[in-house]
């Protein structure tokens, strides 16, 4: 579990805004870990969270990209039933609301990853690093 920096670039809602992403990032060797898209009707939001972020923001300012940073939780977590419960059981006992997740992991691992925004990071990673 550690705390790391999430890029959200707003997108037009079109046919390759996302490749477009994609490639800038591969073409610079950075490597995604997670990834997660929202649309309305004429804009997306991309969230990243990457291997370099700095130079990822670097990247997409080069870009003409509008990018925000924002802290998250990065976890890796068992891949079993009532894990993410439990965790956001934890969380809202100490009062910390969950602004968004993400998490994805193959249904024949172990572990997942997930992605978290808490309302205050400090005090989550505290509260779940608590037994």
């Amino acid at each position: 579990m550690q705390v790391a920096t999430q890029l959200a670039l707003f997108l037009a809602n079109k046919p390759g805004a996302l490749a477009q992403v994609c490639s800038v990032l591969a073409r610079a060797k950075i490597n995604i870990y997670a990834i997660s898209t929202s649309d309305t009707i004429d804009h997306s939001v991309v969230r990243l969270v990457v291997d370099e972020p700095q130079k990822a923001l670097r990247v997409f300012e080069q870009h003409h990209m509008l990018v925000v940073e924002n802290e998250v939780i990065m976890i890796d977590g068992a891949n079993k039933p009532g894990s993410l419960a439990e965790l956001a059981r934890k969380l809202g006992d100490a009062r910390i609301n969950i602004e968004y997740a993400y998490c994805a992991t193959s249904p024949k691992a172990a572990t997942g990853l997930l992605i978290l925004r808490p309302s205050h990071v400090a005090k989550a990673l505290k509260v779940l690093n608590t037994k």
